[in-house]
């Protein structure tokens, strides 16, 4: 049933910008006649070209779920999510094919959760727009034959808002630099960098996980129920490209 309700809604996103290209007009003409692998490649070479969108990134995700191809689902809508944390009806289909393919989540701390009220270049936007007001304010007290208490308090209010944006800024990158999705089939997190090294969790295509460190082929991460493990470094992707 849930597979029948995300083919309810999952259609495409319009081109914009720098996708209005053939490539990405080709993209969504194979997806919209069932050729989803086809559509996948032209997606995919827009990825590998730098044209990243929110709207890229869905209809990337939207392929790969129409392949049956749930860990790429995942770590594409999560991608647009990260472009765009707005972007409409991406976090409808991440939470259902998340249902579908049983993936594990990571548990945000109550600071995340706070801060993902708004996005990096929201936050971005915000830091700026204080900074100059902050700035304008002391610029006016200083030149004005009496200062003002409600120019003083703008100014402090400002820049204490311009502080609060670039603490959430640092904190969202920070989050988000480690993020990775696992892609492969059948993957356990283990103790040690061996495949015969005993288990410690299932992953399911799709599942978060926090990449820590890498050695060789193997990464070790932070995983879903406070847990950490070794798994093949081509077995995940990190969110951030």
């Amino acid at each position: 049933m849930k597979t029948v309700s995300l083919f309810g809604f999952l259609f495409l996103a319009l081109p914009a910008f720098a996708e209005t290209d053939a490539q990405f007009a080709k993209a969504n003409h194979d997806y919209a006649q069932g050729n989803f692998k086809e559509a996948i490649s032209g997606y995919e070479a827009l990825v590998q070209s730098r044209e990243w969108s929110a709207n890229l990134f869905y209809n990337l995700g939207n392929a790969y779920f129409r392949t049956q191809d749930f860990g790429h689902a995942i770590l594409n809508y999560e991608r647009a999510l990260a472009v765009d944390r707005h972007h409409p009806e991406t976090d409808a289909n991440l939470r259902i094919v998340r249902d579908e393919a049983r993936a594990l989540e990571m548990q945000p701390g109550w600071l995340e959760r706070y801060l993902q009220v708004a996005s990096v270049t929201e936050y971005s936007i915000a830091a700026a727009i204080a900074f100059w007001v902050g700035a304008f304010s002391l610029v006016i007290g200083r030149f004005a034959r009496q200062r003002s208490a409600k120019t003083t308090a703008l100014s402090i209010f400002a820049f204490a808002v311009f502080a609060a944006s670039a603490f959430a800024i640092y904190k969202i990158d920070n989050t988000q630099r480690g993020a990775a999705v696992v892609t492969g089939k059948g993957i356990q997190a283990r103790l040690a960098t061996a495949d015969s090294a005993s288990s410690v969790l299932a992953l399911p295509p799709g599942s978060e996980i926090r990449i820590l460190s890498t050695r060789g082929d193997w990464i070790y991460a932070a995983l879903p129920n406070d847990l950490r493990g070794w798994i093949p470094a081509k077995d995940a992707e990190s969110v951030r490209l």
